[in-house]
């Protein structure tokens, strides 16, 4: 067994948003590394996830798997969850990865509609500071655990069109980093995980499931793979207690930025 696998052995994780893209990339790359960790999968689409919980089952028979149908954009729900989530889950809780989020649309500023705005910040904000807040209190008593928030380059650089979307990453570096200086009389690690381009549904949510617009996103380039992301979280994840990789940015190598993009002709 590797020093990794050793490390995350037996160890308790939640993923928000893990019915497709990265949480459900990082749910497999957990069972890979560590064959017999323990995965609470979380996503509004329960159907999606017990195909997950069936293909870690028969790929890794000794990973345990808890599905559970939550919507963090709804904050009665995050609250439902937790009060329902079995205790011999919630109490042994390691690892928390803040996966769940979205973005709608490339209006800008004037013609933002509210349901979007809402949605973008219920979902990406809110709701990732009440899982964490409940997450937290079971890591304090124990004095130790792990948060892990995906964030994105547009909380770092933001761009026309992105308004609310790079508003929602940029209060989540701000929220991880303040976290973190919080917690550092603890055994507790806080870290973001902020990807460039990557390949998910994520342009087809921002289309309204226009797949025409969603694939030219992609046009002429080799995006990052939600894979590529749950690797980098596996890693931030498994490093030794006292060591804590507090952000870290995932590009594409045809990425400078998010306005700075190499595209083939």
């Amino acid at each position: 067994m590797s020093t990794v696998a050793q490390r995350l052995s037996r160890k308790t994780i939640l993923i928000t948003g893990a019915s497709s893209g990265i949480g459900r990339a990082t749910a497999l790359e957990f069972m890979r590394t560590a064959p017999d960790v323990r995965i609470i999968a979380t996503a509004r689409r329960v159907d999606v996830l017990e195909m997950l919980k069936a293909e870690i089952r028969e790929a890794a028979p000794m990973v345990e798997v808890l599905v559970a149908r939550l919507d963090v954009s709804d904050a009665a729900d995050v609250k439902r969850f937790w009060e329902e989530l079995p205790a011999e889950w919630r109490d042994q809780l390691d690892i928390l990865v803040n996966n769940a989020g979205l973005v709608k649309g490339l209006e800008h500023v004037g013609d933002i509609a509210e349901e979007d705005v809402d949605i973008m910040y219920s979902t990406n904000v809110t709701g990732l500071i009440n899982m964490t807040q409940a997450a937290v209190k079971i890591f304090k008593a124990r004095n130790t655990g792990t948060v892990i928030n995906v964030g994105s380059i547009a909380g770092r650089e933001p761009y026309p069109g992105g308004s609310i979307y790079c508003s929602t990453k940029a209060a989540v570096r701000a929220f991880t980093e303040s976290m973190r200086k919080e917690l550092i009389n603890t055994r507790i690690r806080v870290a973001v995980v902020d990807p460039g381009q990557v390949e998910t549904e994520f342009s087809l949510v921002r289309f309204r499931g226009d797949k025409e617009k969603a694939d030219a996103v992609y046009a002429g380039v080799e995006p990052l793979t939600g894979q590529d992301i749950a690797e980098v979280v596996v890693f931030v994840a498994g490093r030794r207690e006292n060591v804590v990789i507090a952000d870290t940015l995932v590009f594409p190598s045809h990425q400078g930025g998010t306005a700075s993009m190499y595209r083939k002709a």
